[in-house]
């Protein structure tokens, strides 16, 4: 089977993937919606919920304690004006420092997702223009067969690697379009269908839960909490290889099952599948060429320098530096320390599209239409980063914000570390059900769980690492995962016999979850 074979999966993906579109409109809302919903809700509450104030300490952290009812800052029409004006607020208002109140024009700083908007569409640039070139699905292929008489290194080495693309950049439908190619090559291989699925979705899931850089999910959620994107990834890197190596494990085990005896598959192994092994065997790949190799390159580089950018490396390995006068702790950055932030990365995300696309001789027309395409299909989450924005918006500039904070405020001041974090767990389940765990669940939530983490003594990148975890273990079994039943669908795996394969794992994979989330919160 040729690599050309395999990529018309693509156009069995469409209908797949509008399938459950179309279930998706009948059986539970679009997100969108989902937040005009919320901000509506939001809105209303704010005209009844009395507006009140924290004093903030010096780095604009809550004190414990300090809360006081004020004033209503809104009148009655303009209630209206903050409604009607919070999602073009919640992409570039500006926070004005004396009045606090958010507007479209005025002095003071940035309060709305313009940066993440715009990095978002950026790294959609990238993306669109690497698949563009074949490469990165080429060598992917390329692996595949490589390993293809090596079961159990072949499982672990895609395994790591669709994990490490979940867990940096959220790999999704681009994983869909390998279901042609690698259902062969584990069934010649003596496994089912179950490990293909386990290989090309489970993997990217469970990368989810440890997401390192991920700047849909930590980026966002990052910037919404007031924290550095590489706060907190030691505890993340952990929990990444822990789950990873949970899920590896499991599914060797399963295969090698299988392969020992075919009766204990759960989806069974019939004529069909005996044919599309022997497609395997004999198929054959297009040649990877050094052009496709620099390419391959030019991604890991790029990906590399994301993390090296935004890793505190100060703060890691030179941690206790004083002032000789004051004796108070300060921070001397390293001189090829690079403290990026959306920005710069946005930047190198656009000029890495223009070099990926010159290496790929896409031609000049090639890479401006991909840039243009990529930003165009990664619009709409960017979109649904600044509209869920905007509940902050409407939150802050009715001076509610804070009064909710001081009546959550009682239920965890004064609680252990572990009581905090398995409430933080618990209450991320339905958030992460109802508003996702993706940009827009970060940039709605992270502005109200954040500063919780303030009374309860945890530092904000935890709450962070807490809810991306929850939401990407959810992932792995709602049916309401678009992704999920369209890569079962695929696969052609039944959702019950999935989730009877998903139990024990799942189990695995929360306790791992909480032991590293606590363990984050008291050491």
């Amino acid at each position: 089977m040729s690599f050309e074979e395999a990529a018309e999966v693509v156009h069995e993906v469409e209908p797949a993937r509008s399938e459950e579109k179309d279930k998706d409109k009948k059986g539970f809302w679009h997100p969108l919606t989902i937040l005009g919903l919320v901000i509506f809700v939001v809105w209303l509450a704010s005209l009844f919920i009395p507006a009140g104030a924290y004093e903030v300490d010096e780095v604009g952290s809550p004190i414990p304690g300090s809360f006081q009812h004020v004033e209503s800052p809104l009148t009655g029409g303009e209630h209206v004006v903050n409604l009607l004006l919070s999602p073009i607020n919640g992409l570039y208002g500006i926070e004005n420092a004396e009045s606090g109140q958010v507007q479209p024009f005025g002095s003071g700083t940035l309060f709305g997702s313009a940066q993440v908007f715009f990095f978002i569409l950026a790294i959609g640039a990238f993306m669109t223009v690497v698949f563009a070139t074949g490469a990165l699905d080429l060598g992917i292929a390329h692996l595949a067969h490589r390993f293809k008489n090596q079961g159990t290194l072949l499982i672990v080495v895609l395994s790591v690697l669709f994990g490490i693309l979940g867990s940096v950049m959220s790999w999704s439908d681009e994983s869909l379009g390998f279901y042609a190619l690698l259902v062969p090559v584990v069934l010649a291989l003596g496994y089912d269908r179950m490990v293909a699925v386990a290989i090309i979705t489970v993997a990217p899931f469970v990368g989810v839960i440890g997401s390192t850089v991920n700047p849909f999910r930590i980026g966002v959620g990052s910037d919404a909490a007031g924290v550095s994107i590489g706060d907190g990834i030691s505890l993340r890197l952990v929990l990444f290889a822990l789950s990873m190596g949970a899920m590896i494990i499991y599914t060797v085990r399963y295969a090698k099952r299988v392969k020992r005896d075919p009766s204990t598959s759960l989806v069974g192994l019939d004529s069909a599948d005996s044919e599309y092994a022997e497609e395997a065997r004999e198929g054959k790949l297009e040649p990877l060429t050094a052009r496709h190799r620099i390419i391959i390159g030019l991604v890991a580089l790029t990906f590399a320098l994301l993390i090296f950018s935004i890793v505190p490396w100060t703060a890691i390995l030179n941690p206790t530096t004083y002032d000789p006068i004051t004796l108070q702790q300060i921070t001397n950055p390293f001189g090829w320390e690079l403290g990026w932030w959306l920005p710069e990365l946005s930047a190198m995300f656009l000029v890495m599209a223009i070099v990926v696309g010159v290496v790929g001789k896409l031609g000049e027309s090639g890479i401006a239409s991909n840039m243009i395409r990529g930003a165009v299909d990664f619009s709409g989450p960017a979109i649904l980063v600044f509209v869920a924005r905007s509940v902050s918006v409407i939150m802050t500039n009715t001076k509610t914000l804070d009064t909710v904070l001081n009546s959550m405020e009682g239920l965890v001041h004064g609680t252990s570390n572990i009581i905090f974090i398995v409430l933080m767990s618990l209450v991320s389940l339905p958030l992460g059900f109802l508003v996702g765990s993706g940009s827009a669940g970060m940039a709605l939530v992270m502005p109200v769980l954040a500063p919780l983490g303030d009374f309860a003594g945890i530092d904000r990148s935890l709450i962070v690492t807490i809810y991306n975890a929850m939401g990407g273990w959810l992932l792995l079994f709602v049916p309401t995962n678009a992704l999920l039943m369209a890569g079962l669908a695929l696969g052609k795996v039944g959702f019950g016999k999935y989730i009877k394969f998903m139990v024990p794992l799942l189990g695995v994979l929360a306790a791992i979850i909480m032991v590293v989330q606590i363990a984050g919160a008291v050491l």
